[in-house]
């Protein structure tokens, strides 16, 4: 993409509230080949807004990394890359695919593929502001009457962006209806920048059956990395070997938790770091054995080292079951 040369096709989503810096750095450490910041307002990098701005930072260790940008004024979005080149990213994403009203109402995200003219301007603007690699992230389209993908994928292209990702679901659609992995297939075919493939990757069979179907050059995990970083490294070395990594223990579970949550503090100190670690440590404990008990007493507590108490505790007491059982 570009000048970009990624070492593999294994990429983490971005994600709103949850691909902030601790989540994005373990996830590399999984072996990410990509990830990406949190969606960011474009409007919000003209103002100057404080919040705005602090989404964008990342270390070292996160490269390669992404900004996704959203936003429905192409001047704004342009003058938004250039805000974000300072930060010198591997890339810029523009988002087409925010379902979320906050964002649609907003002319923002999905939205945009009811106005593909637009669109085109926002996509040529944002390629002519910058040198870094742009790629777009769409979806299917705004609903199962207007499925219009293959015509954004040719527009990214013909505005000179370096990839597209397709989500295929329609802004109307819930997590209920199956991604249709038949449309990134017909838009892998239809262009010559590379195509990424998101939508219904849990396991690491998942991405390989997208790979082998569509023909798509990488995979994005989205909800499949949620409480399961370890996700990318399970998925690498299926795509390599064809078995299956064994899944973690539930001791190794809560290690990563723990490493997770520790990071979070660092990062946002301690208040914040908890409170943004709840929906975390949610999806890191829905598989274990009576977690609805344990998420209630951690969700209470104000400090790591009470959270690391609760949670060794618990371990103790599993234990202790297991070999009364």
């Amino acid at each position: 993409m570009g000048n970009l040369i990624l070492s593999g096709n294994v990429f983490l989503a971005p994600l709103a509230g949850i691909t902030d810096a601790p989540f994005r750095i373990l996830a590399k450490r999984f072996g990410a080949d990509l990830v990406y910041t949190e969606m960011v307002s474009a409007e919000g990098l003209c103002r100057g807004n404080t919040d705005t701005l602090r989404l964008l930072y990342f270390g070292e260790e996160e490269r390669p990394i992404g900004v996704q940008i959203f936003g429905s004024h192409p001047d704004n979005m342009a003058e938004a890359c250039r805000v974000i080149d300072k930060l010198k990213p591997d890339l810029i994403d523009i988002n087409f695919g925010c379902p979320v009203k906050k964002v649609v109402q907003r002319n923002g995200g999905a939205a945009l593929l009811k106005d593909l003219k637009l669109l085109e301007k926002i996509v040529s603007a944002v390629t002519r502001s910058t040198k870094t690699p742009v790629t777009v992230k769409t979806r299917s389209g705004w609903d199962q009457k207007n499925i219009v993908a293959l015509e954004v994928a040719k527009i990214a292209q013909g505005c000179g962006a370096s990839a597209i990702t397709v989500h295929p679901r329609t802004q109307k659609d819930d997590y209920s209806v199956k991604a249709d992995w038949d449309l990134i297939a017909r838009v892998k075919k239809e262009v010559n920048i590379p195509v990424f493939g998101s939508g219904d990757i849990f396991t690491p069979p998942d991405a390989k059956n997208m790979l082998d179907l569509t023909g798509c050059d990488a995979v994005m995990i989205g909800r499949g990395a949620l409480g399961n970083p370890w996700i990318f490294s399970q998925i690498d070395h299926f795509l390599e070997s064809g078995s299956q990594l064994p899944e973690p223990s539930l001791e190794e579970r809560i290690r990563i938790c723990l490493e997770h949550a520790g990071l979070s503090v660092k990062e946002k100190g301690e208040y914040v770091g908890l409170r943004t670690m709840r929906k975390h440590m949610a999806w890191y404990t829905m598989r274990m054995p009576r977690s609805k008990e344990l998420r209630q007493k951690v969700f209470t507590l104000e400090t790591l080292e009470d959270v690391r108490c609760a949670f060794e505790d618990y371990l103790l007491l599993q234990k202790n079951i297991c070999e009364t059982v």
